[in-house]
């Protein structure tokens, strides 16, 4: 059982150097929308989208789990635009099983991102049910959410994206969206029996099922640049998403930040969460998967740490066993039937696994950098972000500076050299 502390005997015990951390900014290429709600507009304002809309229609508005940049500004705008071209829209939550696997969890998650009743001004029509719309080749049923299932046409946002799981031509974004988002729980659980190795060829079966089924309008695909901010948006009608998704996919992959390193001794990462990941801090940036998924990645990393979880993410802690070391705090923050929810319906159960809890941060830290071998802890090549979207701005120890004066492209130098910082409860200090 654990407890509120745990005493572990460890030779030498933690108390040893942690060395000096530095502040640095990584460099990237930025593309950044200025007005996005004019962005929407221009969109709508194309004959293929408008003509799409009759008046009177009710139309339901897919939203996702995930923490998109501006997301409650670009869904009130597509939101507005219908309504100006004379339909009823409602939004329903578009997450298969997120939000512990009900309604109200899922209504819940969107709230955390600015979009309720009381902010879009319409409704917001919450269920886990579904109604089977058809069915794949080999006899798969095909799940679509009922009351998305029962209106008169559909329209889906999302990010699109690098997949934390698998390659294909589309991987996260409108595609998935229209296959396990909107299939709900039941939906995702049937798909993910398939295995998500499947899912490049898969998914958009599934999604020309419910397209050539349901009445899905278009799909609103959205571009982030390094730095987490809006940098693309282009409505899609829904016979051209197998088309133009691949295209965005690509423009996704170039515009993604990076840890600019081939090798890290440990990672420390302040912040995990399904808002940030669908895998809680993504493995296209850390290089580290789930057990089953061949992964090639430039980067390698000996020892992960992540020392809280994100509120945005209701306890959810999918993707947790992807580090080696949590906090105390981490691990009373999860909520388990949460978290195994969602590693259920994936079928990937090491998601859910337990890392290492040390008590604090301090000690998190402490015996990750005890732990890695070959090195003495001075020498250690240590290397500390907020999350795995915030990339522009981050800490390494001091041992690496020479090798980033070696890269003026990459790196600028924000900061000497300091001590970590604790409180007395050895909580480290936040990025500021």
């Amino acid at each position: 059982m654990i407890h509120k502390k745990i005493d572990v005997q460890i030779s030498g015990g933690l108390d040893l150097p942690l060395g000096s951390m530095v502040r640095v900014e990584q460099k990237f290429s930025a593309p950044r929308i200025e007005d996005i709600t004019e962005t929407v507009k221009r969109e709508f304002a194309k004959d293929s989208i408008k003509n799409k809309v009759v008046p009177g229609q009710t139309i339901a508005v897919g939203c996702g789990s995930r923490g998109i940049a501006n997301i409650a500004l670009i869904t009130k705008a597509v939101v507005d635009e219908l309504i100006r071209l004379g339909a009823k829209p409602f939004i329903f939550p578009c997450m298969g099983s997120h939000g512990a696997a009900s309604a109200e969890g899922q209504k819940e998650v969107l709230a955390g991102y600015g979009i309720s009743e009381k902010t879009m001004f319409v409704p917001i029509h919450a269920s886990m049910d579904t109604e089977i719309v058809g069915h794949l080749r080999d006899g798969t049923p095909v799940h679509v959410d009922i009351n998305a299932a029962s209106a008169d046409g559909i329209v889906i946002i999302n990010r699109i994206k690098p997949h934390t799981a698998f390659r294909g031509a589309t991987e996260s974004g409108l595609t998935k969206m229209l296959a396990i988002g909107i299939g709900k729980i039941n939906g995702a659980s049937t798909y993910h029996r398939h295995g998500m190795d499947m899912f490049p060829t898969l998914l958009p079966e599934i999604r020309d099922v419910n397209i050539k089924q349901r009445n899905i309008l278009f799909g609103v695909g959205i571009v982030e640049n390094a730095f987490d901010q809006t940098a693309f948006i282009e409505i899609i009608p829904a016979e051209k998403i197998s088309e133009k998704e691949p295209e965005l996919q690509t423009l996704a992959k170039k515009n993604m930040p990076k840890l600019n390193f081939s090798n890290i001794d440990v990672l420390i990462i302040d912040e995990m969460g399904k808002n940030i990941s669908g895998a809680g801090f993504d493995p296209n940036i850390t290089g580290r998967n789930r057990r089953a998924v061949e992964w090639d990645h430039e980067l390698s990393i000996k020892k992960i740490v992540v020392l809280a979880l994100t509120p945005e993410s209701h306890g959810n802690a999918t993707g947790i066993g992807g580090a080696d070391v949590i906090t105390m705090q981490l691990y009373r923050d999860m909520d388990v039937g949460a978290t195994y929810a969602n590693v259920i319906t994936s079928m990937n159960l090491d998601g859910a696994a337990i890392p290492v809890i040390m008590n604090s941060d301090r000690e998190a830290i402490a015996l990750a950098i005890k732990t890695v071998v070959r090195t003495t802890p001075r020498k250690c090549r240590v290397v500390r972000i907020k999350n795995t979207l915030s990339l522009g701005e981050i800490y390494v120890s001091e041992n690496m500076l020479d090798e980033l004066k070696k890269h003026p492209d990459q790196f600028t130098i924000m900061s000497r050299a300091s001590d970590w910082q604790f409180d007395n409860n050895d909580k480290i200090q936040p990025f500021d």
